[in-house]
């Protein structure tokens, strides 16, 4: 096996360990995980009359959250007012004048589509702690507000204390709550809840911007020392990792992060509830977030410890009156952007190839309006700016295999002077205008693509239950016959099979430099093992690699006809191969 061979094996060895090693143990866990709360599920199903719950909306209610619900309960009656755009339908409580319910009118609860009574949009349940709901630091019952106007998006209240709130849906997901009459001290602010959903890649996490003594930072707190960090493992491919026992932890445990914040979100994989910024509307202009509470509520019927939804509440001080900007809807980078929250995305190191990659993807779609021809135009483009790469080094993979023979020659002569070997190698590569480590430049340039690809796919809203072909749903496996002809395995996942496929017959096209048997073993080995990694990625990540593959076999058969038509014959000799400076010389 020659040294491109081995760098090759090296780097795809290294990929097949952290998925052996890391992703695997984690869906292996999240399966586990789906089919105790599917057990759990069947046995206190609710009968079919009774209003469905969404599982990733609905929070388990513990008997202490219960307590406190009561606790706070107002004794006036509460009314529910309704704001509505094309994308947001929200319900407000005149307990506290929060929303209490927000409908995300643009996505499916469940994959396939249907009509909205079978399939009715995503709603993010704030029952439990209303989004923009405001106390004091002794948590007192929210305040009872009386409608003084309504309309189609905007409503405004008054409390009997004198604060009045107007509350305003505007377009893009904004939620703005101008309030006036607040008094001094401390007031705290509800983000709402946002719950786990489930599957395998289920997640959730909460991000803000940290104001410090240099600059402002992004804090992803399921990182790092951020106190958040221990109540929210449990995540799978996305958020927090890691598996721990639910024995002895609390149902409910509550964590204070005291920092300056400009803004904090609450995120499960494709969904975002955020407070945005604040500003005063008296003589303190800008106000600053002292820091936020949050309540993480463990999943109870998780066999380990995994967090099922978090609540959370974040404290400022601006006596007079304030207006606060929320963010209720996807996760989706060019509207996040806007708001200066993009890294809620969660790219990490590879954000500076994952940006353009999702702009150039919904820029095909704005032309072809579905994202698995987006994602096949997404991979033509890559593969097009790669093309003169490609081209090199598969020349010179045939050259190298053309200059095999003199080459065994040379390694043959010289063998017992490893110093003159090493001059007569890089001299006839030299002279032969060939670089041995060419061949694997393509592979090793793609792949920092390949991994921000991979972090755009399984994070991607856009993505969530879109539709291809026989694919459901880009965002997860196939899973065809999930439930019927291969339980066993999730269900039978084409796509990886074809790309197993296609790369076997890559490797078999592309000209090699070691022996037939090492070749046969790249042919065969490789492409098992990444059907065995890529079985239960996302689908559209095995679409993005088979076709990739795919264009690079086309490249490789263009280059292999080029060469049969203009290449002279080859030598019949060891007199007619090349020779170098060097050896000539000594040959004289």
């Amino acid at each position: 096996m020659n040294k491109t061979e081995k760098i090759i094996s090296i780097v795809l060895g290294a990929i097949f360990a952290w998925y052996l090693f890391v992703e695997m143990p984690k869906a292996n866990r999240a399966k586990e995980q789906n089919r105790h709360a599917a057990a759990v599920a069947a046995q206190t199903a609710r009968k079919p009359s009774q209003e469905a719950v969404v599982p990733a909306q609905a929070a388990a209610k513990t008997a202490a959250a219960a307590e406190r619900e009561r606790a706070k309960t107002p004794s006036e009656p509460e009314k529910i007012l309704t704001l509505e755009n094309d994308e947001l339908k929200l319900e407000l409580t005149t307990w506290g004048g929060a929303v209490k319910k927000a409908v995300l009118k643009q996505f499916r609860r469940d994959p396939g589509g249907g009509s909205e009574q079978d399939n009715p949009p995503v709603e993010l349940d704030f029952s439990s702690s209303p989004l923009g709901s405001l106390s004091n630091a002794a948590e007192e019952p929210p305040a009872v507000y009386s409608v003084k106007s309504s309309g189609p998006s905007e409503v405004v209240f008054v409390s009997a204390g004198g604060v009045v709130r107007k509350v305003t849906l505007e377009k893009n997901y904004i939620v703005k709550f101008n309030d006036e009459g607040l008094p001094a001290g401390r007031t705290s602010v509800s983000l709402g809840a946002m719950a786990i959903e489930p599957g395998a890649d289920g997640m959730l996490s909460v991000d803000s911007w940290v104001e410090d003594a240099s600059a402002g930072r992004v804090v992803h707190h399921c990182e790092g020392d951020s106190p958040l960090k221990g109540f929210l493992a449990g995540g799978v491919s996305g958020g927090c990792s890691g598996s721990r026992s639910a024995a002895g932890m609390p149902a409910m445990s509550s964590v204070d992060y005291t920092a300056p914040q400009k803004w904090v979100a609450l995120k499960n994989r494709f969904f975002v509830s955020a407070i945005a910024g604040v500003q005063g509307t008296g003589e303190k202009k800008s106000v600053l977030f002292s820091g936020f509470s949050a309540d993480v509520e463990r999943d109870m019927n998780a066999a380990q410890y995994r967090p099922g939804s978090i609540s959370a509440r974040a404290h400022f001080n601006a006596p007079g009156g304030v207006e606060m900007m929320f963010y209720v809807g996807p996760k989706k980078q060019a509207l996040l952007w806007d708001l200066g929250m993009k890294d809620v995305m969660e790219f990490g190191m590879w954000r500076v190839i994952c940006y353009p990659l999702v702009w150039v993807l919904n820029f095909f779609h704005s032309f072809v309006p579905n994202y698995g021809v987006a994602i096949i135009l997404l991979t033509i483009l890559v593969r097009l700016v790669f093309w003169p790469l490609s081209h090199k080094s598969t020349v010179g993979m045939k050259k190298m295999q053309e200059l095999q023979p003199r080459m065994k020659e040379i390694q043959a002569e010289f063998k017992d002077n490893p110093q003159r070997l090493q001059q007569e190698m890089m001299a006839l590569y030299r002279e032969n205008k060939v670089n041995p480590l060419s061949s694997c430049l393509p592979m090793l340039a793609q792949i920092p693509v390949f991994i921000a690809l991979f972090n755009v796919l399984r994070s991607a809203v856009e993505l969530r239950y879109a539709s291809f072909l026989w694919i459901g749903d880009l965002s997860a496996p196939e899973g065809l016959g999930a439930t019927s002809w291969f339980p066993w395995f999730g269900g039978l996942n084409i796509l990886p099979v074809l790309m197993a496929v296609t790369m076997g017959l890559q490797s078999a096209l592309t000209p090699g430099t070691g022996d037939r048997q090492q070749k046969r073993m790249m042919t065969v080995f490789m492409p098992v093992m990444m059907l065995f990694m890529f079985y239960r990625f996302a689908s559209a990540l095995s679409l993005y690699w088979t076709l990739s593959q795919f264009v690079s076999i086309v490249q490789m058969w263009l280059i292999r006809r080029s060469a049969a038509n203009a290449a002279p014959s080859s030598p019949a000799d060891a007199s007619a191969l090349p020779q170098t400076r060097q050896m000539r010389r000594h040959t004289n």
